[in-house]
């Protein structure tokens, strides 16, 4: 069972930190269906850097993969900013496309690393058992990460970003009535800027913290196996409110823990059900959840329209 908990607190982490990413993105008005892209280029940058970083000092590490991550994460989610806010593009459309590409740069860009280092290494596989150490928080039968302490933080930030300072209530503002926000004295562009460079930010923590969960080195062939779409059930389970995302990550964290687990648990094991069924439990779960709440809920009303300073 510790085993079991120990995974849920690591996949619930991954989920509370990319949903509390896409939360801040549809606060300002952005709707950002690119989280999958950004995780897995933040994983990238966060893996290359566990790489070349093995043998520095723990804390080097840490802060190094921590802001490898965060910066890969922003840098990609730009694409979104320069085409949603500057261009007015279709939101939709975009976060669909960058989700695309992040698989393809980051196998593309692994390979060349590979086959540079060595000709005969063609995969797309990064290697960080070292540096991955430097996370590690021994707690007697469990097995910690300083990425979980990361997510709390994340967590308590948000909530009083969001809801104690201005900043947060005028990004709010923007995703709600940004024409009303604009008539106070509110830049409406640079807050929905802000919102998608946020959830830059986190998404890319997010993908670092989802490669590491519980192996040694990540085939970027396989991106992030759907976690973003999975981060964006839970922001809307959550109904855009931090504390909410919260619970929402606990449950879809356990769901997703069980594939990596179920056999050690005696009571599953003897039920035999097959291990592919225990990877589909929290898509299914979320299609499920957001079937039965989808009705109630309640997104920012501006949310995924492009903002024109003339309209009323």
């Amino acid at each position: 069972m510790s085993l079991l908990l120990q995974y849920t607190l690591l996949f619930s982490s991954v989920l509370l930190l990319v949903a509390l990413g896409g939360c801040f993105s549809e606060h300002s008005g952005v709707i950002n269906l690119g989280l999958e892209g950004i995780m897995a280029i933040g994983a990238l940058g966060g893996a290359l850097a566990m790489k070349y970083l093995a043998n520095a000092s723990p804390l080097v590490i840490i802060i190094s993969v921590v802001l490898a991550s965060v910066l890969s994460g922003m840098l990609y989610s730009c694409l979104l900013g320069i085409s949603a806010i500057g261009f007015k593009a279709d939101q939709t459309l975009i976060g669909t496309a960058m989700n695309m590409l992040a698989t393809a740069v980051a196998t593309v860009l692994v390979k060349s690393i590979n086959v540079a280092e060595n000709p005969d290494n063609v995969s797309a596989t990064v290697q960080y058992i070292n540096g991955r150490k430097a996370f590690i928080i021994n707690a007697g039968k469990m097995e910690l990460s300083w990425f979980m302490i990361m997510a709390v933080a994340a967590l308590i930030i948000s909530y009083i970003v969001l809801y104690k300072t201005r900043f947060g209530l005028r990004l709010m503002a923007c995703g709600e009535h940004p024409q009303a926000a604009n008539s106070v004295g509110i830049d409406v562009l640079k807050m929905r800027w802000a919102g998608v460079l946020i959830s830059g930010f986190l998404g890319g923590l997010g993908g670092i913290v989802y490669i590491t969960a519980g192996v040694s080195e990540w085939k970027f062939e396989t991106g992030v196996a759907g976690f973003g779409f999975l981060s964006l059930a839970v922001m809307i389970f959550g109904q855009w409110k931090p504390h909410r995302i919260a619970l929402a990550a606990l449950l879809f964290g356990f769901f997703r823990s069980l594939s990596n687990v179920y056999s050690g648990i005696d009571f599953l094991a003897a039920m035999n059900i097959p291990s592919t069924i225990y990877n589909m439990m929290p898509y299914i779960i979320s299609l499920i959840v957001l079937a039965l709440t989808s009705e109630n809920s309640r997104a920012p009303k501006a949310e995924g329209i492009p903002y024109d300073k003339g309209m009323r």
